[in-house]
């Protein structure tokens, strides 16, 4: 306490202003020192001097958080709120379970996973194994699909869409990894290429066939613009995929065995460029092309998905535990296919270009096909040539560049017939596009090209076979 005062009348002599107070009146300065040392003088009288700090005069103890028993009471009460958020969690996921697990008529082909997975050391024999996991994989991929759709509710639609863009083609990208891993460079390689055919034969003729059909006095039109971006971009991955093919075909490489190596990974590096510059143009700068009557299109995609079912990280979850089963899947479908091939006698090529993607993506096929009947082309459009435009641009770009670290000399030479194949079918779709406007006859065009297509691959013999 006097030490307090002498601190407080010695503050005082140095400002003797405060005695008469015209610099109290007119100086703010002074005016807060007092207050300063008047607040000293009350904290002094309230607590003792000690050699402990914080120790108060009453007989108190120093705060929780100085102590050891205080630390270990603040981490536990950390944990008891990680467990509780996660018992939350669990019940989540539980609540969840009719939505995710029982919310598809297909998820009834979910009994083929664990037949999938006891089939291995039970010895079923590797054309049933593979047959089992291809069935097992339709249902987990559409689950996958609502998931991240339900994800998109919560983030918006532009990580939305960035979603969609990363987890549409999830399923084709585990599958080539584990491809990958065993060095199966031309399973890689005709799956992501059966993949894009499909989708652009298969499924948009579909949707131009039932759609038009649905249909009959009606001409379907959907958004040229946006049909053009995405034909512009299948031309630029043909275009990648075509001067490899040519320069192996034609003998010309600068560096025997390593030129096309060389080309194809600059190539890859260059498409994920021009993948992201889609990514922002789609999203950001031109979002009004992709959408440009506002809520149309946008709130019958809503409508048609209902509402949001899922929280965002019941969601992650889910997400976490779907991909799981498909890696398990896609691990057994790989080392099964050429056992698959010899046992049903069918070609390798014709399993990876026409088995896999019509099983893998079945899903997209529905969904393609059921918009196409609300006459809702742009959505078709999104499922069919969309996912033609990721695979190509992204995911097998993507495969070439992951087989860099991982030691796997994949490229972008498809080989000649295969490269040919996509490049005719490019400029069938795109004349398709052209005008703007679906009908039954197209369609039923498209779907013929891809009889031809299967055709093909089951009477070509891959060298590399």
């Amino acid at each position: 306490m006097e030490g307090a005062g002498e601190k407080y009348h010695a503050l005082r002599e140095d400002y003797p202003g405060h005695t008469n107070g015209e610099s109290l009146a007119n100086g703010e300065e002074n005016l807060e020192l007092v207050n300063r040392a008047e607040e000293g003088l009350s904290s002094m009288s309230t607590e003792k001097h000690s050699i402990v700090p914080g120790v108060k005069r009453d007989g108190g103890f120093p705060s929780e958080k100085h102590t050891s028993v205080g630390r270990s009471r603040h981490v536990c009460r950390r944990w008891m709120k990680y467990l509780g958020w996660m018992c939350e969690l669990a019940m989540d996921l539980l609540r969840s379970f009719h939505h995710v697990i029982l919310g598809s008529k297909l998820n009834v082909l979910l009994l083929c996973v664990p037949l999938a997975i006891v089939g291995v050391p039970l010895q079923f024999g590797q054309g049933w194994v593979f047959l089992l996991s291809l069935l097992g994989m339709a249902p987990l991929a559409e689950r996958l699909g609502f998931v991240t759709e339900q994800l998109s509710f919560v983030t918006g639609s532009t990580v939305g869409g960035l979603l969609n863009a990363t987890f549409g083609n999830a399923t084709e990208m585990i599958i080539c990894i584990f491809a990958l891993k065993n060095n199966m460079i031309r399973v890689v390689q005709l799956s992501l290429l059966g993949s894009i055919l499909s989708n652009m034969l298969l499924v948009l003729g579909s949707a131009f066939l039932f759609g038009g059909l649905a249909h009959p006095k009606k001409t379907q039109t959907f958004r040229k613009a946006t049909a053009q971006v995405s034909s512009g971009l299948l031309l630029m991955a043909v275009m990648g995929l075509l001067f490899p093919a040519t320069l192996h075909a034609t003998k010309t490489e600068m560096y025997s065995g390593e030129s096309e190596l060389i080309l194809s990974r600059f190539s890859s590096i260059v498409m994920l460029v021009a993948y992201t510059a889609y990514l922002y143009f789609q999203l950001r700068s031109h979002r009004e092309l992709y959408d440009p009557e506002g809520e149309g299109v946008e709130g019958e995609a809503a409508s048609d998905s209902d509402e949001c079912k899922l929280a965002f990280w019941v969601s992650i979850a889910w997400l976490t535990i779907l991909t799981i089963f498909i890696s398990i899947l896609s691990e057994y479908l790989i080392d099964a296919i050429e056992g698959a091939s010899t046992s049903w006698n069918v070609p390798v090529s014709f399993i990876s270009v026409i088995i896999l993607p019509i099983v893998g993506n079945a899903a997209e096929h529905a969904s393609a096909i059921m918009f196409a009947l609300k006459d809702k082309l742009d959505l078709s459009l999104g499922v069919a040539i969309g996912s033609s435009t990721q695979i190509s641009m992204f995911v097998i770009p993507f495969c070439v560049v992951i087989g860099w670290p991982m030691g796997t000399d994949i490229d972008l030479n498809f080989q000649l017939f295969e490269t040919t194949t996509l490049f005719i079918t490019v400029l069938v779709v795109a004349f398709m596009l052209q005008d703007g406007t679906a009908n039954y006859f197209k369609g039923l065009m498209l779907v013929l090209c891809y009889s031809i297509v299967g055709a093909s691959f089951f009477v070509h013999l891959d060298h590399s076979e």
